[in-house]
């Protein structure tokens, strides 16, 4: 059973920790939330007396990771949610800083990826990861080494000229062209 997580470990490049902080925004953010609503009132003295402790399990529970092929995340205590995003498919990693966040010293990601997001929505949101602008730039670097690799919008390399089989081919193709052209400049 080991060998699955060591060859998992061989293609992590880096963790993606969360900055502590992160609780203390979540708490004041979910208590102003339910200051300003009528519900959020009656659940107010509940999330007091327990959100530590479901903001401190939440945390824990908090997982990214970028791999030679993909970004792996996870959340959630309850419900649990966990995304694997190929990076070829990755689109954008926006960057935000509102001065909510701002004020605790926090930022977040937003992946977007090609044809899955709908136009303002993320498709993963990484709230809180530590140096959030290296990490993005180690996600987009590592993006654009699969992308270059396999990207087939590249030009083929041209074959060998000596090669005395494609001769013939290249001169029928040639002869073709130039019929084409020929019939085109009569129209």
């Amino acid at each position: 059973m080991e060998k699955p997580a060591q060859s998992r470990r061989a293609s992590q490049i880096i963790e993606g920790k969360f900055d502590p902080r992160l609780k203390t925004y979540t708490m004041v953010g979910t208590s102003l939330v339910l200051t300003i609503t009528v519900v959020g009132i009656v659940l107010l003295p509940f999330w007091l007396i327990f959100g530590k402790r479901y903001v401190n399990r939440y945390f824990d529970n908090l997982f990214c990771e970028l791999t030679t092929r993909a970004l792996h995340f996870k959340k959630g205590i309850w419900f649990q949610t966990e995304r694997t995003v190929p990076l070829d498919k990755i689109q954008d990693l926006t960057f935000k800083e509102g001065p909510f966040l701002r004020y605790f010293g926090l930022s977040y990601l937003m992946v977007e990826t090609a044809g899955q997001s709908v136009q303002g929505v993320s498709d993963m949101s990484l709230t809180g990861i530590i140096d959030a602008r290296k990490f993005r730039e180690m996600v987009l670097d590592q993006r654009d080494l699969i992308t270059d690799k396999s990207n087939p919008a590249s030009p083929p390399s041209l074959p060998k000229q000596d090669n005395p089989d494609l001769i013939p081919i290249l001169q029928k193709m040639q002869s073709t062209l130039e019929s084409i052209e020929a019939k085109l400049g009569e129209k």
